[in-house]
């Protein structure tokens, strides 16, 4: 039997999560999603997640299986929803996945449930009843993830990219209680 639960992420964990933030990336350009192929997220966004305490990774037997961040509090890229709204407005209190990602040796066995009701349980604990998420239209799997973790599909906000223009992201929410 294997210890499975969730952590804050360290210093120490970068390289891991920076070859499982690669491969993700090169994941996502062999399906043909135009997502996280231009730069982002970059070192130093990772460095700068884990500095202020909002990344965790997923153990799994003592490796790290996945990584995301939990964003606390507002969300520039949520101030504007279209096609839809935030069930407590954009200036809700509420946590927000971002940079969500399962390592290669740990892909299709599931687990991003894990991660991300993980996710919802800090969320819950840090006195959080709102959970938000979004993921590239292409991204049918993440997708799939999110609404099977209990999300509603919210609306349509949009990426500010660098030298790029915005790209649409189709934006989730989850109410818990």
């Amino acid at each position: 039997m294997s210890a499975t639960y969730l952590r804050q992420a360290t210093n120490r964990d970068l390289p891991e999560i920076r070859k499982i933030i690669t491969d993700a990336k090169a994941f996502l350009k062999k399906q043909g999603i135009d997502q996280w192929q231009d730069g982002y997220p970059t070192d130093e966004d990772l460095e700068t997640d884990v500095k202020f305490g909002i990344t965790y990774v997923l153990i799994i037997d003592g490796k790290i299986a996945a990584t995301a961040a939990l964003h606390q509090g507002l969300d520039v890229s949520y101030l504007q929803i279209h096609d839809g709204e935030w069930l407590n407005g954009v200036h809700g209190r509420y946590t927000a996945i971002h940079r969500i990602a399962m390592s290669s040796d740990f892909r299709g066995q599931h687990l991003s449930e894990k991660m991300i009701t993980g996710l919802i349980t800090i969320s819950s604990v840090l006195g959080y009843k709102d959970v938000r998420i979004d993921t590239h239209p292409d991204n049918k799997g993440m997708q799939h993830v999110i609404t099977t973790n209990g999300f509603t599909k919210r609306g349509t906000i949009y990426m500010e990219e660098k030298d790029h223009e915005a790209s649409p992201r189709y934006a989730y929410q989850l109410i818990i209680e």
